[in-house]
This record gives C-alpha cells, sequence and structure tokens, in this order.
C-alpha cells in the first residue's frame, strides 16, 4: 500500500523529538510508497515563511522533505474528484477547508492512503482511506 502524507505527518517527522512509534512505522515504507501533495507542499512553505526562523524550515522541506516523497499535482484528474466532494459534503452542509478537500482529492484519485492527525475533518469525506499511524501514535 502506498501513502499520501499529509503537513502535520510530514511536519511530526522533523520535530525535535518526533514521536518514536511513528518514526518506527515510517522507516518501514520504502520511499517508493511515499507520496504528497502540491497542497501539502505548499502549506509547509506557508508555515515556513511565516515563521520566526524561516531558513531553517526551508531548509528542512528542501533537503529533508522533498527529497522523500514522490510530490503529486493538483491538476484536473485531481481536480474533478474535488468538484464532486466539494459539491457532496457542501449539499450537506458539511463544508470542510479548501486545501484538506484538495488533498484528500489528490488520495482519492491516486489510490493512496492518507496519513494525517487531522482525522475530525477527513473522516467526513466519502471515499478517503485514512492510516492512522500518526493519530494513534498521539494516542499512545
Amino acid at each position: 500500500m502506498a501513502f499520501l502524507f499529509d503537513s502535520d505527518a510530514l511536519s511530526e517527522a522533523l520535530r525535535k523529538r518526533p514521536l518514536p512509534a511513528y518514526l518506527l512505522w515510517l522507516s518501514r515504507i520504502p520511499r517508493s510508497q511515499q507520496f504528497s501533495s502540491a497542497v501539502v507542499i505548499g502549506e509547509l512553505y506557508k508555515g515556513a515563511f511565516r515563521s520566526t526562523r524561516p531558513e531553517w524550515h526551508l531548509e528542512n522541506i528542501e533537503t529533508r522533505v522533498l527529497p522523500g516523497v514522490t510530490v503529486l499535482p493538483f491538476d484536473t484528474g485531481v481536480a474533478r474528484v474535488y468538484g464532486e466532494i466539494e459539491a457532496h459534503l457542501s449539499q450537506r452542509g458539511q463544508r470542510i477547508e479548501d486545501s484538506d478537500l484538495r488533498i484528500a482529492a489528490t488520495a482519492i484519485f491516486h489510490g493512496l492512503q492518507l496519513v494525517t492527525g487531522n482525522l475530525r475533518h477527513f473522516e467526513r469525506i466519502p471515499g478517503i482511506q485514512i492510516h492512522r499511524a500518526l493519530a494513534d501514535a498521539r494516542l499512545a
């Protein structure tokens, strides 16, 4: 199984003291099965530029994150899935942040399990497969 990493899942590995159970799980995932979304990378860059230490964060993104995952674009195939999900949730009054919908659409379109600690938002999305490695490590 291959995985799409949300921003919190990528950020966890960069922390001073990342969760050991999560790092152990992550170490067992082959590089060829690790993906993220251009939307996630944009979120990481936004956080870096807003930080009091942007150079340190930019260095981490460019030397640790980008070499470690394949970044998938938000293209027309993903856009169609995004539109379908957004319409479905909107009709039910269950709006979710636009960036989260784009990340979910990327995972669904590519048949990837989403690794995130943000279960509350993503669990409402039809068709999403969520891997709980980060969420479970936070509970341990």
